[in-house]
């Protein structure tokens, strides 16, 4: 991208490239705190792609511990990805500290679907920061999420949010969580905008 735009009058406005994307991120943070009452959750599972909602959460929480709004105590971090897509869970298991590209990536969820991202030193630093994790789901996992949600809740979810349930579900089987915890799962988009997908799944 930065090869493409030199020496052009233009502005790369990617992810990360520019200052302002991770500040109205931060309000994810801010919302959040509002709403538990400034006792911020056990654990949030955030569908991780470019990360940057992951990262202006984080951001957001240390201005509030500064501005006295809320104690040191962060919610562990969970990093959700695609099996066809998972950077941040490789270089996570493998205790690296940036991921190296992913490729051919391929996942039902494009919002995830990032080969490489380019605030993944960061997001790995908060993740292990906050004793979180970065797991990763099947495209058959999220399919089976999208149905589950839309049947017991009502809710068209989008694949990414999908995913997070998926991974919540892993993650209680294997007791990295429990039912005491208060916990978060972001879904990101509507079901609506993957209109293939929810014709295929809905078709029966």
């Amino acid at each position: 991208m930065i090869e493409s735009i030199k020496g052009k009058n233009c502005f790369d406005v990617s992810t990360l490239r520019e200052p302002y994307r991770i500040e109205g991120k931060k309000t994810l943070g801010y919302e959040l705190a509002e709403q538990f009452e400034w006792n911020l959750p056990d654990i949030i599972l955030y569908p991780t792609g470019g990360g940057t909602g992951l990262i202006g959460m984080w951001k957001a929480f240390q201005e509030m511990q500064e501005l006295g709004w809320i104690d040191q105590r962060r919610p562990r971090m969970v990093a959700v990805q695609a099996s066809g897509c998972a950077p941040i869970v490789q270089a996570f298991k493998n205790g690296r500290s940036s991921s190296t590209y992913w490729p051919e990536a391929n996942t039902i969820a494009s919002g995830i679907k990032v080969p490489k991202a380019i605030g993944d030193f960061l997001i790995l630093k908060y993740i292990r920061k906050s004793n979180g994790c970065a797991v990763s789901v099947t495209d058959q996992e999220i399919r089976e999420s999208i149905l589950e949600i839309g049947k017991e809740e009502g809710i068209l979810m989008c694949p990414e949010g999908a995913a997070c349930w998926a991974a919540l579900k892993r993650l209680r089987t294997q007791e990295w969580v429990t039912p005491r915890d208060r916990i978060v799962l972001f879904n990101t988009a509507s079901g609506h905008k993957y209109s293939e997908i929810m014709a295929e799944l809905y078709k029966h």
